[in-house]
């Protein structure tokens, strides 16, 4: 992958990671496209390289979201902050299950199958539309909702699965209110990102001979400066619009996909 198509690929990520439309199935998409032949491995390297940055862009957008949560740990009381705490452990629970005992068959998902990301494009797309005809509450998450939404956020490793889609709609459909759901969403998923990358470095996966860092590095810059372009004024977006703008996109994209997977 040389330098330019990672910048490009970069900047896909940034500006689709905070909309409920799959990143890691427009990079599959982008890397498909561009001729990415990257081994398995190392594409969802590179994947999770730019999700960390994302993670990062959140910490920036949320920081003082996220100071209030730590500043109200190191109270070490029962209060508002650590039980929105627990309940972010309560959800990467499924996740880390599926992450570890089924990290080989998740690779296997990122070697440039656009079928596939388009099957599962189609799938994000009956999320978001159910979702949309759900009531709106002033509900928030609960330990039980959190369970579930994390078992959703598990399913959406596979490419082509929106994450926040899927865990916002499964929140939604659940019967959280939407602009809670979405902060949720958004924070629940940062510990992971940097779990995972610990997990890499520890193991030496970020070390491998084959990564082009160079690449690597380009591709991070682009994601975090456009993720910080994209949360600062999508976050909205994703909370005010209709689902279904979202739903109908990820059907016009997912069905582009599997047509164009003929053709590749």
């Amino acid at each position: 992958m040389d330098s330019l198509d990672a910048i490009i690929l970069g900047i896909i990520q940034g500006f689709t990671e905070f909309l409920p439309v799959s990143s890691s199935g427009h990079l599959e998409i982008g890397k498909a496209i561009l001729g990415d032949n990257s081994i398995p491995e190392d594409s969802l390297l590179f994947t999770v390289v730019l999700h960390f940055a994302t993670a990062l862009s959140t910490i920036v957008v949320f920081r003082k979201d996220i100071w209030e949560l730590i500043s109200g740990l190191l109270k070490f009381k029962w209060n508002e902050e650590t039980q929105f705490s627990v309940k972010i452990i309560i959800s990467m629970i499924p996740a880390v299950i599926i992450g570890l005992l089924f990290e080989e068959q998740l690779e296997a998902f990122f070697g440039g199958s656009i079928a596939f990301v388009g099957a599962m494009l189609l799938v994000t797309a009956l999320l978001l539309w159910l979702a949309d005809r759900s009531k709106k509450t002033g509900k928030k998450v609960s330990n039980s909702n959190a369970f579930i939404i994390g078992i959703s956020q598990a399913i959406a490793m596979l490419p082509g699965i929106s994450r926040s889609g899927a865990t916002i709609s499964t929140s939604v459909l659940l019967g959280n209110d939407k602009s809670k759901a979405a902060r949720f969403s958004f924070l629940m998923v940062v510990p992971l990102i940097f779990g995972k990358i610990a997990k890499d470095m520890v193991g030496g996966e970020l070390f491998s001979e084959s990564i082009n860092y160079t690449s690597l590095g380009l591709g991070f810059i682009a994601a975090f400066i456009s993720g910080l372009i994209a949360c600062t004024w999508m976050i909205k977006l994703v909370r005010q619009s209709k689902l279904t703008y979202f739903s109908i996109y990820c059907v016009i994209v997912g069905l582009t996909a599997i047509a164009v997977s003929f053709y590749i």
